[in-house]
């Protein structure tokens, strides 16, 4: 039976660390959604400087998907998941930052979020505005600090930039859009159906480019006079690299984040030179909220903005926890759009 050190990884517990009996979805090999298990494990208590935190809603997110195919590898057997929130049900020893009560969410690794009650470090728990649901902070946490560190901090966007998002339809497309929008940027989106061009235009996006446009690099031209974007915030990977880089401006800036379509291989540095002395940067969230000061500070701006209603989080799927499975098929078929939290 798999034993859940406090962190959410595998190690034998001690006698003397109180256990609790609570489902989880694990997984045994790499595979498709068919390698999902919803089984029982046994839950070491808190040690110090950390919570038990009783999961109320559960994120679903993209690089779930990569961990279960094995793209990020994890020691098997291992639990998923990246994001919760919930409640504090008990702290360890030396526990301060937070405490029993406390509405909470959290981000990081190593995953395993999908489980009812989990004990993670205390110094990484935010606690949740009391005007925003379990359901909203579990379905922003993650996409929004994505959104964050994109035009926050991977291209700063100003205002009057204009900057491609891929995926706009999408939970992190659609943050995207909204911010930039607010920061003052023109956003061309991304997408795949007529259905989701409606979706992405009422989250920020003034121009659609659909991904499977034969003619992609030539329309997105003409939607600059021929200039380019200042950025390209790409979540799909291999298939698009080279087609993102061409869309970019002089000294144009390419933040690959994702791999939907698998890693991008390698290539010359040349290929940046010749398109106008160009950036790209392959960033990722936990460089960004190294230190706990910088994760709060994150966590405010972004409530801060849905509170005021400037970023609107749309829950739009929502399943129970022990059918991941379904939401991992419906997620990687791209029917979904926003955000899709899973229930414990």
């Amino acid at each position: 039976m798999a034993v859940f050190r406090r962190t959410g990884g595998m190690s034998p517990i001690t006698e003397e660390q109180e256990q609790v009996m609570v489902k989880a979805i694990m997984i045994d090999k790499f595979g498709t959604a068919d390698v999902l298990e919803w089984r029982e494990v046994e839950l070491a208590g808190p040690g110090p400087g950390e919570a038990l935190v009783r999961h109320e809603a559960i994120g679903l997110n993209f690089i779930d998907t990569y961990h279960r195919s094995g793209l990020y590898p994890l020691e098997l057997p291992h639990g998923l998941g990246t994001e919760a929130a919930g409640v504090v049900e008990a702290v360890g020893p030396s526990t301060d930052l937070v405490s029993v009560g406390d509405r909470v969410v959290y981000i990081g690794v190593p995953p395993g979020t999908y489980i009812e009650k989990r004990v993670y470090p205390a110094d990484r728990l935010v606690r949740i505005p009391d005007a925003v649901s379990f359901e909203t902070a579990a379905g922003a946490m993650l996409k929004g600090l994505t959104a964050w560190y994109l035009v926050r901090r991977s291209y700063r966007i100003r205002a009057g930039d204009t900057v491609l998002a891929y995926a706009a339809a999408g939970g992190v497309g659609m943050l995207v859009g909204q911010w930039a929008a607010y920061l003052g940027a023109r956003v061309i989106g991304v997408v795949s159906t007529d259905q989701k061009a409606e979706a992405a235009r009422a989250n920020g996006c003034s121009d659609i480019v659909r991904a499977d446009d034969p003619d992609f690099v030539a329309t997105v031209r003409a939607l600059t006079d021929r200039k380019g974007v200042a950025a390209v915030y790409d979540s799909v990977g291999k298939d698009t690299f080279f087609q993102s880089l061409d869309c970019l401006r002089l000294h144009g800036t390419m933040v690959t984040y994702g791999n939907a379509t698998g890693a991008v291989e390698p290539f010359s540095p040349m290929e940046l030179a010749k398109r106008g002395s160009l950036y790209v940067t392959r960033p990722v969230i936990f460089s960004f909220i190294v230190e706990r000061d910088d994760l709060v500070a994150a966590a405010a701006e972004l409530f801060g903005l849905i509170e005021a209603g400037t970023l609107i989080i749309q829950v739009n799927q929502t399943y129970p926890l022990k059918d991941a499975a379904l939401a991992h098929q419906a997620l990687e078929a791209r029917q979904t759009t926003g955000s899709t939290v899973l229930i414990p």
